[in-house]
């Protein structure tokens, strides 16, 4: 299922959007947290009432939100997780080009989610060095602690599109990621929550961003260097995972630190990201 959640009628629901149209799932759960921590009972519940309904709402008539509009924990992000982009992270830097031998983390602060459609604020009083990041992300819906990597997918409630929006000024500046990527509506994702089961395979997902339409990223999740078990299997041995946890799983190569010259998002940009079975997440730059 594509599961989504949006607003209509001045309220937001959450539902499943089927062709141009969702059923709505609000008498199923009321929240897209909710139905995650319901775990397999609660999605199969969900499943079993959206086999049976017809849309009742068109997709054009409701504004779509980010799936979990307000995280309750800080997005888990991996950075230089594709080996081009690694490279050309560190050759930006004027550093050696090797690879991470382990996952890099850091993470996104809640309030920097922003919504399908929604503006990217430039905040130019801040920074001048605006640079996109295309991420294939997953969210959990079982705790998860010392989880085996054969085991790990299972743990994934779904996939979703996220942009790893950052400021690269702050991020040499303060030589961290955490304030850099956490500006205020620097993490669109969406636009909805595929379920994991309709994704046959999570490392072969054509991933491209195109920017005012001219394609700046296109890549494969195949090329993650550190894929999704080894990820939550790395996370688990010592912290615990809980239903609606975010985990993004790095960018290929093609951001704009990396151009030649170097290129930021300016005023008027659209982003779009696609990833094959999710769909496409377009945000305007303002």
């Amino acid at each position: 299922m594509k599961l989504a959640t949006y607003r209509h009628r001045g309220a937001e629901q959450i539902g499943a959007v089927r062709e141009a149209g969702i059923v709505e799932l609000t008498s199923v759960a009321p929240t897209m947290l909710a139905l995650i921590e319901g775990g397999p009972a609660l999605l199969a519940q969900a499943r079993a009432y959206v086999e049976g309904a017809h849309a009742t709402i068109a997709l054009a008539e409701v504004t779509l939100l980010a799936p979990i509009p307000r995280p309750r924990k800080n997005i888990i992000c991996l950075g230089m997780n594709y080996a081009a982009h690694a490279i050309e992270s560190l050759r930006a830097k004027g550093l050696p080009e090797t690879l991470p031998a382990y996952p890099v983390f850091f993470t996104k602060a809640p309030t920097a989610v922003n919504h399908p459609g929604a503006t990217v604020p430039l905040l130019p009083e801040v920074s001048s060095q605006r640079d996109w990041e295309a991420e294939l992300a997953f969210v959990l819906w079982l705790p998860a602690r010392h989880v085996p990597p054969e085991e790990a997918l299972g743990y994934v409630f779904g996939y979703t599109i996220f942009n790893d929006v950052s400021a690269r000024d702050l991020q040499m500046r303060h030589q961290q990621f955490f304030f850099s990527k956490s500006l205020d509506g620097a993490a669109p994702f969406g636009p909805w929550i595929v379920t994991a089961d309709e994704i046959r395979d999570p490392h072969q997902l054509r991933i491209q961003m195109r920017l005012n339409g001219e394609t700046m990223q296109d890549a494969n999740t195949a090329d993650l260097i550190f894929d999704i078990p080894t990820c939550i299997a790395t996370l688990t041995r010592g912290m615990r995972l809980e239903p609606g946890d975010i985990i993004a799983t790095g960018t290929p190569s093609g951001v704009g630190m990396g151009q030649t010259p170097q290129r930021w998002l300016r005023a008027g940009d659209v982003i779009e990201i696609e990833i094959e079975g999710i769909g496409v997440l377009r945000n305007p730059v303002g």
